[in-house]
């Protein structure tokens, strides 16, 4: 089978994975999981090491990567997978047995595009891997901004909100604002008053201007420039 093709590839192309985990039962359930559901799994590694290699040899769609590993944890993986240009439309999913592991946190502001607990059910590891591949960001709104709101650096002594934001409009400030209390796009568009369609052009726009990579990049950007604070408002979906 040939390697993926950039973004916006035909969908109907099978998904490639690489399965990152220092357990073999990890790695093996999780591919037989992936297989039955039309995914292919090119490629398995034990540690952080392999599976950078594994990734830049195989140009998978998505890296499950676990964030505990020997040699080289998932997070230096991660960093350098995203610093690879033969990786760059690879996106990484943490796979951790913590949902408030500090790792986690720093594995999203790495650029990681989401995190899943290991105790996921079959469906929701399929959704998810399929949602990544898609280019959506995997975000569990209640834990990721738990994580965010514990191991984000305070913005004592900053401005409220960084300089980079001054390119957005005041629309777009509201959009970044309520998407990172956990908002999804229905509920955006619901509150809003507007279209699915339009609140999914508003937050295509934010991204862009702000060289983002995903939803997850622009929750974690929100709450580091102090344009939302812990606790503030947030909503559960």
């Amino acid at each position: 089978m040939t390697d993926r093709g950039a973004t916006g590839q035909d969908r109907s192309t099978p998904v490639r994975v690489v399965i990152a985990d220092d357990q073999a039962l990890v790695r093996s359930g999780f591919s037989m999981i992936l297989g039955a559901a039309g995914i292919e799994v090119v490629a398995e590694a034990a540690d952080g090491a392999h599976a950078v290699e594994a990734v830049l040899r195989h140009q998978p769609d998505v890296a499950l990567m676990d964030i505990r590993m020997p040699e080289m944890d998932g997070l230096e993986a991660t960093r350098r997978i995203l610093a690879a240009p033969g990786a760059s439309g690879c996106r990484v999913i943490i796979l951790t047995t913590f949902d408030l592991d500090q790792y986690v946190y720093a594995a999203l502001t790495a650029g990681a595009s989401g995190f899943l607990l290991k105790d996921v059910s079959p469906e929701q590891l399929v959704s998810a891997v399929q949602m990544v591949r898609a280019g959506d960001a995997l975000l569990a709104p209640s834990i990721t901004r738990r994580l965010i709101e514990r191991f984000a650096p305070p913005a004592v002594g900053r401005p409220a909100v960084h300089t980079d934001l001054s390119e957005l409009t005041p629309r777009e400030l509201e959009v970044l604002r309520l998407l990172a209390t956990g908002m999804s796009n229905s509920e955006l568009a619901e509150h809003l008053v507007l279209s699915e369609a339009t609140i999914k052009t508003h937050v295509a726009r934010i991204l862009a201007k702000l060289a983002l990579r995903d939803r997850v990049q622009a929750v974690v950007l929100a709450y580091e420039t102090g344009l939302v604070g812990p606790g503030q408002a947030l909503y559960r979906i």
